[in-house]
């Protein structure tokens, strides 16, 4: 799910299921929160996590930057339950590897570090 900006207020955006629908979204003229589950974990076990995703666009001026960060309060207050959160301006950071590694690091036991 997102949250974006309608003015100056905080709105739901869409809903979806796949992870490639919210980073088209992630253009450089927008700044949004996404809350995303991902399924992470190894060969023993597989965990549901959830991101917390702050995207600021390139373009964004300096005055929406900062009180984006600010604003970010008022979605935690709905988004309560996330792994691990993201405040994400590039677009290779968005990548789907890189957010699951994130998550996996976070999330404790590692049963395959003895295979690599």
């Amino acid at each position: 799910v997102t949250f974006k900006y309608d003015g100056s207020t905080i709105v739901p955006g869409d809903q979806g299921v796949d992870y490639e629908t919210f980073t088209r979204k992630c253009t450089d003229d927008v700044r949004l929160f996404g809350f995303v589950r991902f399924t992470t974990g190894d060969a023993m076990s597989k965990r549901v996590k959830f991101a917390l995703i702050t995207w600021i666009g390139e373009s964004v001026s300096g005055l929406q930057r900062a009180k984006t960060g600010t604003d970010k309060t008022l979605v935690k207050e709905v988004v309560q339950n996330f792994a691990k959160e993201f405040v994400i301006s590039d677009h290779k950071e968005l990548d789907e590897d890189y957010i699951k590694n994130e998550l996996k690091k976070a999330g404790g036991a590692n049963y395959d570090a003895q295979t690599e």
